[in-house]
């Protein structure tokens, strides 16, 4: 039994699942009905769940000041349809809410979960780096930000299993050269960049991001690394995840990314 969750029965002819207290964060919601909405949830546990809140639009439900997104919230609920009916939440502490172009960023990284995360499927240590890297557009200086967007998209992409080996090209096998650059595209891996083609990254650049995203806990180290690099590197990573992410999501632009470019242009 997974820690943060329990199994009850429900009666002798049948059985339904309970978790208790489970740590989750609301990723969307909409309307179900005249009082109730339904909720995409990431847990920790439990990966990604599909909720209804009864009566969470009336003026006295406890749900209507709590089911915010990117708070921390332990939730109980029940059920083994693909809806769940919620039974409880609570905060769950840590930081507040994202304000102004960070609460943007955070609804960018819960537009990517919902796009590329099936339900149903846990991803703890996922999960995890969620958590830490809302706490940093919580908090943290305007310069840390989009390093930290950066290295979540990286940890995304290695947790899906698509991230390629970042020390040789992908197609030749052959190792990355220090001084030379190279281009991450979508359905090829690492290749070497052409005559008239984008900057690309150095091969030492892709080296260290490989090296960093190896280590036990990578999220701070890889912050570092992407908030040191030049701005033209720095900008081609952006471009090339960007990329990267819009092939996996099977859109040409995120909904969330076009939000921001149409308010810079207001």
């Amino acid at each position: 039994m997974r820690r943060g969750c329990a199994v009850l029965a429900t009666n002798r002819t049948s059985t339904a699942s309970r978790v208790l207290d489970e740590p989750a964060f609301v990723l969307q919601g909409f309307d179900w009905s005249e009082s109730s909405l339904i909720v995409e949830v990431l847990t920790r546990h439990m990966g990604r769940v599909t909720l209804v809140a009864k009566g969470a639009k009336r003026p006295s439900s406890n749900f209507r000041p709590i089911l915010l997104p990117l708070q921390v919230l332990k939730v109980s609920y029940s059920g083994d349809a693909e809806i769940r009916t919620l039974k409880s939440a609570t905060w769950g502490g840590g930081s507040v809410m994202p304000k102004g172009e960070a609460l943007l960023s955070g609804f960018y990284l819960n537009e990517l979960i919902l796009r590329l995360l099936q339900r149903d499927d846990p991803h703890t240590e996922l999960f995890d780096i969620y958590l830490q890297t809302v706490s940093i557009l919580s908090t943290q200086d305007d310069s840390v930000k989009a390093p930290a967007l950066r290295s979540f998209e990286l940890l995304l992409l290695k947790d899906l299993g698509w991230l390629p080996d970042l020390s040789r090209q992908s197609l030749t096998l052959q190792a990355l050269k220090n001084d030379e650059h190279y281009l991450w595209i979508a359905e090829v891996g690492l290749r070497e960049v052409g005559e008239g083609e984008p900057l690309g990254l150095l091969g030492a650049v892709w080296r260290e991001l490989g090296s960093v995203l190896n280590l036990p806990h990578p999220l701070s180290s890889l912050i570092r690394v992407c908030a040191e690099m030049p701005a033209q590197y720095r900008q081609s990573l952006q471009s090339q995840l960007r990329a990267v992410l819009h092939y996996h999501c099977g859109v040409s632009k995120l909904r969330t990314r076009q939000f921001m470019v149409d308010l810079q242009s207001l």
